[in-house]
């Protein structure tokens, strides 16, 4: 039986055409072929799609909860700020103040029948000055505060001011160190928005002859944010005008120029302004130099050293910039409309 088996494996192996095959053993059954099939894979996505999932998700709501942040910030701002203009308006629409004035008028001499030539008024004689003198205010040499103040520093005693700009910003302006209110509104709460602050060096006790004043560059357009709207050339034409009141004093001033300069010293849009806060005159008017130089326009509106300046300061895209719009206040016999007629003549640089 043996031999007659191993025949007939013989001949059947002889007959397959993978006789040869290595798997094949005579003697042996051949070992059948195992047929594979694809299967997918039903244990779903693995950890690392899990894992960027999860991330993805955290993110959405990490920005989510910032973005609310921002908008509730942005509500209580718009309600403290309202309340303010509400206290700081209020007496003025029961008795409205006087238009401010931009410095003392001058008192006309009586007439006099004696000799001309004794009693005639001196002629000024105009001296170059070296240094600024430190004086008082000039209706308010007792530095009485203002009424309107007065009930806003129940509040809040760090505001010394109040910044209009028509139709576009209407806000009280706080004093203190130059960080405080970088996150804090007027009320000292914590804001995104924070606040608008004179520059902590600004002495009050006389009559400063640079107010510095700094605010966000909020896109909502809050603080400063607004301030972009002098980069169109049309709007700074017709409307050249700020009013900054302080504890002790009205002031009405005219843009002179638009900037955006750097902070650092050894680039060529450097502007120093710590040299407008210096008594002299000469260190004054390089900085003025400087600085109208590097506007963005050609004014008809002049400046000098003696004149009394406000500097709105804000941030730009660039950490290293800033965007400063300059104004000085408006002198002793100069019309608004006159000004504003040379406003219109401004041009792009």
């Amino acid at each position: 039986m043996s031999v007659f088996r191993a025949l007939r494996q013989a001949w059947e192996t002889a007959r397959r055409p993978d006789a040869c095959n290595d798997d094949y053993v005579v003697g042996r059954p051949r070992k059948k072929q195992r047929r594979y099939r694809f299967v997918a894979d039903r244990e779903g996505p693995g950890t690392a799609a899990r894992l960027g999932f999860c991330l993805c998700i955290l993110v959405l709501v990490v920005s989510a909860g910032k973005l609310i942040a921002y908008i509730g910030d942005y509500h209580r701002l718009r309600q403290a700020s309202q309340a303010m203009r509400n206290a700081y308006y209020e007496d003025q629409l029961v008795s409205p103040s006087p238009a401010p004035s931009a410095l003392p008028a001058v008192t006309a001499q009586p007439e006099s029948t004696g000799d001309p030539a004794t009693t005639a008024a001196p002629t000024p004689t105009i001296t170059p000055m070296s240094h600024l003198e430190k004086c008082s205010y000039p209706y308010n040499p007792y530095r009485t505060i203002d009424a309107r103040f007065a009930k806003l520093r129940r509040q809040n005693a760090d505001i010394i001011g109040w910044l209009k700009i028509d139709e576009m910003l209407d806000e009280a302006v706080v004093q203190r160190d130059n960080d405080y209110y970088l996150d804090r509104d007027y009320r000292g709460y914590h804001n995104v928005n924070g606040a608008i602050f004179l520059e902590q060096t600004c002495d009050l006790s006389t009559r400063p002859y640079t107010y510095l004043i700094y605010g966000h560059n909020m896109k909502s357009g809050a603080m400063f944010g607004c301030l972009r709207n002098y980069e169109n050339l049309t709007f700074c034409r017709i409307n050249p005008f700020i009013t900054f009141d302080t504890l002790y004093e009205e002031g009405r001033y005219v843009v002179f120029a638009v900037a955006t300069v750097s902070l650092d010293a050894s680039s060529w849009r450097f502007v120093d302004f710590t040299k407008l806060h210096l008594s002299v005159v000469a260190y004054r008017q390089n900085a003025l130099n400087a600085l109208v130089q590097q506007s963005k326009y050609i004014s008809r509106i002049g400046v000098l050293p003696q004149d009394q300046l406000l500097l709105l300061v804000t941030c730009v895209d660039d950490d290293a910039e800033r965007r400063v719009v300059a104004a000085r206040r408006i002198r002793e016999g100069e019309s608004e409309d006159e000004l504003l007629r040379l406003s219109a003549k401004t041009n792009l640089r």
